[in-house]
Protein backbone atom coordinates (compact mmCIF):
# COMPACT_ATOMS: atom_id res chain seq x y z
CA UNK A 1 0.00 0.00 0.00
CA UNK A 2 1.19 3.66 -0.46
CA UNK A 3 2.92 5.49 2.26
CA UNK A 4 1.10 8.03 4.28
CA UNK A 5 2.01 11.58 2.89
CA UNK A 6 4.09 14.03 4.72
CA UNK A 7 1.37 16.31 6.79
CA UNK A 8 -1.75 13.95 6.28
CA UNK A 9 -3.49 13.44 9.83
CA UNK A 10 -4.87 10.41 8.53
CA UNK A 11 -4.67 8.24 5.81
CA UNK A 12 -7.07 5.80 4.78
CA UNK A 13 -6.04 2.62 2.19
CA UNK A 14 -8.02 0.54 0.38
CA UNK A 15 -10.87 0.33 3.36
CA UNK A 16 -13.70 -1.81 2.67
CA UNK A 17 -16.85 -2.40 4.73
CA UNK A 18 -19.13 -6.12 4.30
CA UNK A 19 -21.86 -6.50 7.08
CA UNK A 20 -22.82 -9.94 7.10
CA UNK A 21 -22.00 -12.95 5.04
CA UNK A 22 -22.46 -15.16 2.18
CA UNK A 23 -25.97 -14.18 -0.07
CA UNK A 24 -26.79 -11.73 3.12
CA UNK A 25 -23.49 -9.73 2.47
CA UNK A 26 -23.96 -5.84 2.29
CA UNK A 27 -21.14 -4.04 1.06
CA UNK A 28 -20.98 -0.25 2.60
CA UNK A 29 -17.30 0.75 2.10
CA UNK A 30 -15.48 -0.56 -1.46
CA UNK A 31 -11.73 0.33 -1.36
CA UNK A 32 -11.48 3.62 0.08
CA UNK A 33 -8.53 5.48 -0.46
CA UNK A 34 -8.66 9.47 1.00
CA UNK A 35 -5.71 11.35 2.61
CA UNK A 36 -6.86 13.99 5.54
CA UNK A 37 -4.46 16.55 5.64
CA UNK A 38 -3.35 17.66 9.24
CA UNK A 39 -5.73 20.54 10.76
CA UNK A 40 -7.64 20.76 7.52
CA UNK A 41 -12.00 20.97 8.02
CA UNK A 42 -12.58 17.76 5.67
CA UNK A 43 -15.79 16.59 4.81
CA UNK A 44 -17.59 13.65 3.54
CA UNK A 45 -20.40 14.41 1.83
CA UNK A 46 -23.23 12.39 0.04
CA UNK A 47 -26.84 10.92 0.52
CA UNK A 48 -27.79 8.52 2.56
CA UNK A 49 -26.94 4.99 2.57
CA UNK A 50 -23.31 6.05 0.92
CA UNK A 51 -20.90 4.77 3.43
CA UNK A 52 -20.27 8.62 4.90
CA UNK A 53 -21.40 7.36 8.69
CA UNK A 54 -19.80 3.87 8.35
CA UNK A 55 -16.69 4.85 7.43
CA UNK A 56 -16.55 7.80 10.16
CA UNK A 57 -17.43 5.19 13.09
CA UNK A 58 -13.94 2.98 11.29
CA UNK A 59 -11.75 6.05 11.86
CA UNK A 60 -13.58 6.23 15.87
CA UNK A 61 -13.19 2.64 16.21
CA UNK A 62 -16.88 2.12 16.78
CA UNK A 63 -15.85 -0.50 14.10
CA UNK A 64 -13.64 -2.27 12.58
CA UNK A 65 -12.86 -2.27 8.26
CA UNK A 66 -12.77 -5.61 6.57
CA UNK A 67 -10.02 -4.76 4.76
CA UNK A 68 -7.42 -1.82 4.40
CA UNK A 69 -5.73 0.15 6.83
CA UNK A 70 -6.12 3.67 8.51
CA UNK A 71 -3.37 5.67 9.63
CA UNK A 72 -3.16 8.40 12.30
CA UNK A 73 0.00 10.61 11.83
CA UNK A 74 1.59 7.13 10.46
CA UNK A 75 0.28 4.78 13.02
CA UNK A 76 -2.10 2.28 11.62
CA UNK A 77 -4.89 2.80 14.44
CA UNK A 78 -7.51 0.35 12.47
CA UNK A 79 -7.86 -2.57 15.28
CA UNK A 80 -7.57 -0.13 18.21
CA UNK A 81 -10.09 0.45 20.38
CA UNK A 82 -11.88 4.03 20.71
CA UNK A 83 -9.98 4.48 24.40
CA UNK A 84 -6.40 4.01 22.60
CA UNK A 85 -7.18 6.51 19.98
CA UNK A 86 -6.89 10.42 20.31
CA UNK A 87 -9.90 11.06 18.04
CA UNK A 88 -13.43 12.62 19.79
CA UNK A 89 -16.55 12.27 18.39
CA UNK A 90 -19.61 15.20 18.17
CA UNK A 91 -22.55 13.26 17.48
CA UNK A 92 -26.54 13.72 16.03
CA UNK A 93 -27.32 13.26 19.61
CA UNK A 94 -25.15 15.72 21.83
CA UNK A 95 -25.58 12.80 25.04
CA UNK A 96 -24.49 15.31 27.39
CA UNK A 97 -25.62 15.20 31.20
CA UNK A 98 -29.16 16.63 32.12
CA UNK A 99 -28.25 16.91 35.33
CA UNK A 100 -25.11 18.00 35.68
CA UNK A 101 -23.67 21.81 34.65
CA UNK A 102 -22.33 22.82 31.36
CA UNK A 103 -18.78 23.18 33.34
CA UNK A 104 -19.12 19.65 34.69
CA UNK A 105 -20.16 18.08 31.32
CA UNK A 106 -16.92 20.06 30.00
CA UNK A 107 -14.53 18.55 32.57
CA UNK A 108 -16.11 14.99 32.48
CA UNK A 109 -14.17 13.30 30.23
CA UNK A 110 -11.02 15.10 31.52
CA UNK A 111 -12.13 13.27 34.81
CA UNK A 112 -12.40 10.27 33.29
CA UNK A 113 -8.81 10.49 32.06
CA UNK A 114 -7.73 11.41 35.53
CA UNK A 115 -6.32 14.58 34.95
CA UNK A 116 -5.27 16.86 37.82
CA UNK A 117 -8.15 19.25 39.10
CA UNK A 118 -6.24 22.37 38.63
CA UNK A 119 -5.39 21.29 35.32
CA UNK A 120 -9.21 20.38 34.65
CA UNK A 121 -10.28 23.66 36.36
CA UNK A 122 -7.75 25.47 34.00
CA UNK A 123 -9.50 23.61 30.53
CA UNK A 124 -13.12 23.78 31.32
CA UNK A 125 -12.35 27.46 31.30
CA UNK A 126 -10.42 27.47 28.16
CA UNK A 127 -13.18 25.99 26.95
CA UNK A 128 -15.79 27.92 28.05
CA UNK A 129 -13.96 31.53 26.68
CA UNK A 130 -14.02 29.47 23.01
CA UNK A 131 -17.40 28.44 22.54
CA UNK A 132 -18.64 31.83 24.39
CA UNK A 133 -20.71 30.43 27.16
CA UNK A 134 -18.78 31.69 30.30
CA UNK A 135 -21.67 33.26 31.96
CA UNK A 136 -23.62 29.99 31.70
CA UNK A 137 -20.98 27.80 33.09
CA UNK A 138 -23.08 27.50 36.54
CA UNK A 139 -26.19 26.34 34.46
CA UNK A 140 -27.62 22.59 33.37
CA UNK A 141 -27.73 21.49 30.03
CA UNK A 142 -31.68 20.89 30.34
CA UNK A 143 -32.11 24.44 31.04
CA UNK A 144 -29.99 25.51 27.96
CA UNK A 145 -31.30 25.98 24.16
CA UNK A 146 -30.08 23.30 21.18
CA UNK A 147 -27.45 25.50 19.85
CA UNK A 148 -25.94 26.39 23.43
CA UNK A 149 -26.32 22.23 24.15
CA UNK A 150 -24.14 21.79 20.75
CA UNK A 151 -21.52 23.87 22.05
CA UNK A 152 -21.41 22.07 25.03
CA UNK A 153 -20.50 18.85 23.21
CA UNK A 154 -18.30 20.42 21.41
CA UNK A 155 -16.11 21.82 23.85
CA UNK A 156 -16.37 18.54 26.08
CA UNK A 157 -15.00 16.93 22.58
CA UNK A 158 -12.16 19.40 22.37
CA UNK A 159 -10.92 19.34 26.17
CA UNK A 160 -8.72 16.38 25.99
CA UNK A 161 -7.18 18.34 22.83
CA UNK A 162 -7.61 15.28 20.32
CA UNK A 163 -5.64 14.84 17.16
CA UNK A 164 -8.79 14.44 15.07
CA UNK A 165 -12.48 15.49 16.31
CA UNK A 166 -15.11 13.35 14.23
CA UNK A 167 -18.77 15.09 13.75
CA UNK A 168 -21.19 13.20 12.32
CA UNK A 169 -24.22 15.73 11.33
CA UNK A 170 -24.16 17.64 14.40
CA UNK A 171 -26.39 20.09 12.90
CA UNK A 172 -29.22 18.43 11.62
CA UNK A 173 -31.47 19.12 14.98
CA UNK A 174 -31.36 22.89 14.71
CA UNK A 175 -33.65 25.75 12.71
CA UNK A 176 -32.21 26.95 9.47
CA UNK A 177 -30.92 30.29 11.24
CA UNK A 178 -29.04 28.59 14.45
CA UNK A 179 -27.90 26.01 11.77
CA UNK A 180 -26.26 28.77 9.35
CA UNK A 181 -24.43 30.76 12.75
CA UNK A 182 -23.00 27.46 13.79
CA UNK A 183 -21.70 26.79 10.61
CA UNK A 184 -19.17 30.12 10.77
CA UNK A 185 -18.85 28.93 14.56
CA UNK A 186 -17.40 25.56 13.74
CA UNK A 187 -15.16 27.03 11.04
CA UNK A 188 -13.90 29.29 13.46
CA UNK A 189 -13.47 26.47 16.38
CA UNK A 190 -11.53 24.41 14.34
CA UNK A 191 -9.10 27.45 12.75
CA UNK A 192 -8.74 28.48 16.60
CA UNK A 193 -7.69 24.81 17.41
CA UNK A 194 -5.71 24.20 14.61
CA UNK A 195 -7.35 20.44 15.12
CA UNK A 196 -8.63 18.27 11.96
CA UNK A 197 -12.03 18.30 11.49
CA UNK A 198 -14.00 15.38 9.74
CA UNK A 199 -17.17 16.37 9.62
CA UNK A 200 -20.17 14.29 7.84
CA UNK A 201 -23.07 16.07 6.20
CA UNK A 202 -25.94 14.98 3.29
CA UNK A 203 -26.54 19.23 3.36
CA UNK A 204 -24.42 20.37 0.44
CA UNK A 205 -24.45 23.47 1.62
CA UNK A 206 -23.35 22.73 4.65
CA UNK A 207 -20.11 21.29 2.92
CA UNK A 208 -19.59 24.21 0.73
CA UNK A 209 -19.78 26.54 3.54
CA UNK A 210 -17.40 25.33 6.25
CA UNK A 211 -15.06 22.34 4.24
CA UNK A 212 -11.60 23.07 2.89
CA UNK A 213 -11.69 20.28 1.15
CA UNK A 214 -15.03 17.45 0.28
CA UNK A 215 -15.09 13.77 -0.33
CA UNK A 216 -18.33 13.12 -2.57
CA UNK A 217 -19.45 9.81 -2.05
CA UNK A 218 -22.25 7.15 -3.21
CA UNK A 219 -22.78 3.58 -2.95
CA UNK A 220 -19.85 2.92 -0.43
CA UNK A 221 -17.07 4.95 -2.97
CA UNK A 222 -15.44 8.12 -3.28
CA UNK A 223 -16.31 9.31 -6.29
CA UNK A 224 -14.52 12.80 -6.36
CA UNK A 225 -12.18 14.90 -3.67
CA UNK A 226 -11.39 18.48 -3.79
CA UNK A 227 -12.20 22.27 -2.63
CA UNK A 228 -15.84 23.71 -2.46
CA UNK A 229 -15.01 25.20 -5.76
CA UNK A 230 -13.10 22.15 -7.58
CA UNK A 231 -16.54 20.12 -6.58
CA UNK A 232 -18.58 22.80 -7.76
CA UNK A 233 -17.46 24.37 -10.55
CA UNK A 234 -15.62 21.06 -11.97
CA UNK A 235 -17.51 18.27 -11.10
CA UNK A 236 -15.90 14.42 -12.61
CA UNK A 237 -19.14 12.70 -12.43
CA UNK A 238 -22.37 12.70 -13.35
CA UNK A 239 -24.14 12.08 -9.84
CA UNK A 240 -21.33 14.99 -8.45
CA UNK A 241 -22.54 17.33 -10.93
CA UNK A 242 -26.42 17.03 -9.89
CA UNK A 243 -25.90 16.22 -5.98
CA UNK A 244 -24.25 19.05 -5.72
CA UNK A 245 -26.66 22.85 -6.15
CA UNK A 246 -28.52 22.63 -9.52
CA UNK A 247 -27.50 22.30 -12.63
CA UNK A 248 -28.06 21.69 -16.32
CA UNK A 249 -27.22 18.52 -17.73
CA UNK A 250 -27.38 18.24 -22.09
CA UNK A 251 -26.69 15.16 -24.23
CA UNK A 252 -23.70 15.80 -26.09
CA UNK A 253 -21.34 14.45 -29.09
CA UNK A 254 -17.53 14.16 -28.69
CA UNK A 255 -15.92 15.59 -31.90
CA UNK A 256 -12.38 16.34 -30.52
CA UNK A 257 -10.23 16.14 -27.45
CA UNK A 258 -6.98 17.75 -26.69
CA UNK A 259 -4.87 17.83 -23.34
CA UNK A 260 -7.62 19.39 -21.26
CA UNK A 261 -10.57 20.12 -23.06
CA UNK A 262 -13.24 18.37 -25.30
CA UNK A 263 -14.53 19.65 -28.70
CA UNK A 264 -18.83 18.98 -28.78
CA UNK A 265 -21.82 19.17 -29.91
CA UNK A 266 -25.26 20.23 -28.57
CA UNK A 267 -27.96 20.74 -30.50
CA UNK A 268 -26.17 21.37 -33.73
CA UNK A 269 -23.80 23.81 -31.89
CA UNK A 270 -19.94 23.34 -31.21
CA UNK A 271 -18.69 24.32 -27.98
CA UNK A 272 -15.51 23.52 -25.82
CA UNK A 273 -15.52 21.90 -22.75
CA UNK A 274 -13.51 21.15 -20.00
CA UNK A 275 -12.69 17.31 -19.15
CA UNK A 276 -12.07 15.65 -15.87
CA UNK A 277 -8.14 14.56 -15.00
CA UNK A 278 -7.33 11.56 -17.31
CA UNK A 279 -10.23 11.42 -19.28
CA UNK A 280 -10.33 11.02 -22.67
CA UNK A 281 -14.10 10.88 -23.92
CA UNK A 282 -15.55 9.66 -27.34
CA UNK A 283 -18.76 9.48 -29.04
CA UNK A 284 -21.94 10.19 -26.96
CA UNK A 285 -21.39 12.44 -23.92
CA UNK A 286 -23.19 14.86 -20.81
CA UNK A 287 -22.10 17.95 -20.98
CA UNK A 288 -23.21 20.00 -17.29
CA UNK A 289 -23.88 24.02 -17.19
CA UNK A 290 -24.19 25.27 -13.90
CA UNK A 291 -27.33 28.25 -13.93
CA UNK A 292 -25.36 31.16 -12.90
CA UNK A 293 -22.99 30.71 -15.37
CA UNK A 294 -25.60 31.07 -18.46
CA UNK A 295 -27.02 34.50 -19.45
CA UNK A 296 -30.24 35.05 -21.35
CA UNK A 297 -30.59 37.60 -24.62
CA UNK A 298 -34.01 38.52 -25.78
CA UNK A 299 -35.63 37.63 -29.16
CA UNK A 300 -33.89 34.02 -29.99
CA UNK A 301 -30.52 31.97 -29.76
CA UNK A 302 -28.89 33.79 -33.37
CA UNK A 303 -26.30 35.92 -31.20
CA UNK A 304 -26.18 33.11 -28.16
CA UNK A 305 -22.69 31.46 -27.67
CA UNK A 306 -24.06 28.63 -28.46
CA UNK A 307 -25.54 29.78 -31.72
CA UNK A 308 -28.68 28.24 -32.24
CA UNK A 309 -29.66 27.18 -28.57
CA UNK A 310 -32.48 28.91 -27.17
CA UNK A 311 -36.13 28.51 -26.37
CA UNK A 312 -39.11 29.63 -24.67
CA UNK A 313 -39.77 30.22 -21.22
CA UNK A 314 -42.19 28.75 -19.62
CA UNK A 315 -42.11 29.36 -15.78
CA UNK A 316 -40.05 32.10 -13.80
CA UNK A 317 -39.49 31.53 -10.14
CA UNK A 318 -38.25 34.25 -7.94
CA UNK A 319 -35.88 33.55 -4.50
CA UNK A 320 -35.46 37.25 -3.01
CA UNK A 321 -31.80 37.29 -3.88
CA UNK A 322 -31.78 35.81 -7.47
CA UNK A 323 -34.66 34.48 -9.99
CA UNK A 324 -34.69 31.19 -11.58
CA UNK A 325 -35.69 30.89 -15.68
CA UNK A 326 -37.27 27.74 -17.10
CA UNK A 327 -36.27 27.41 -20.57
CA UNK A 328 -38.09 24.95 -23.12
CA UNK A 329 -34.74 24.38 -25.47
CA UNK A 330 -35.52 23.79 -29.21
CA UNK A 331 -35.62 20.29 -30.20
CA UNK A 332 -36.15 19.08 -27.05
CA UNK A 333 -35.18 19.40 -22.82
CA UNK A 334 -34.93 22.00 -20.56
CA UNK A 335 -32.49 24.62 -19.14
CA UNK A 336 -32.48 26.91 -16.23
CA UNK A 337 -30.85 30.26 -15.79
CA UNK A 338 -30.45 31.54 -12.32
CA UNK A 339 -29.98 35.42 -12.49
CA UNK A 340 -29.05 37.51 -9.35
CA UNK A 341 -31.95 40.39 -9.01
CA UNK A 342 -30.38 43.80 -9.25
CA UNK A 343 -32.60 47.22 -8.60
CA UNK A 344 -33.37 48.14 -12.27
CA UNK A 345 -32.57 45.19 -13.92
CA UNK A 346 -34.88 44.48 -16.90
CA UNK A 347 -36.61 40.92 -16.23
CA UNK A 348 -38.21 38.26 -18.50
CA UNK A 349 -41.58 36.45 -18.49
CA UNK A 350 -43.27 33.01 -19.28
CA UNK A 351 -43.99 33.00 -22.79
CA UNK A 352 -40.73 35.42 -23.79
CA UNK A 353 -38.27 33.73 -26.58
CA UNK A 354 -34.74 33.97 -25.55
CA UNK A 355 -31.15 33.05 -26.33
CA UNK A 356 -28.60 31.34 -24.22
CA UNK A 357 -25.28 33.19 -24.17
CA UNK A 358 -22.78 30.80 -21.80
CA UNK A 359 -19.93 31.85 -19.85
CA UNK A 360 -16.58 30.84 -21.24
CA UNK A 361 -14.85 27.60 -19.62
CA UNK A 362 -18.28 27.42 -18.34
CA UNK A 363 -19.22 23.28 -19.70
CA UNK A 364 -17.72 20.55 -18.89
CA UNK A 365 -18.03 16.94 -20.00
CA UNK A 366 -18.83 14.32 -17.38
CA UNK A 367 -17.87 10.94 -16.70
CA UNK A 368 -21.27 8.82 -16.22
Amino acid sequence: MPEQPSGSAIAIREVSKVFGSGSDAVTALAQVDIDIRANEFFTLLGPSGCGKTTLLRLIAGFDYPTTGEIRLYGDDIAQLPPYRRPINTVFQNYALFPHMTVAQNIGFGLEMLGRPRAEIAARIDEMLRLVRMEELKNRRTSQISGGQQQRVALARALAPQPKVLLLDEPLSALDYKLRKEMQLELKRLQHETGITFIFVTHDQEEALTMSDRIAVMSKGRVLQIGTAHDIYDKPAERFVANFIGETNLLDAEVTGVDAATATVRVKGTTLQAGLPEGFRPTGKATVVIRPEHAELEAGGADRGTLGGLGGVITNVVFFGTDTHYYIALDGGGEFMVRRQNSRGAAGFASGDRVGLRIDPGAARVLRD
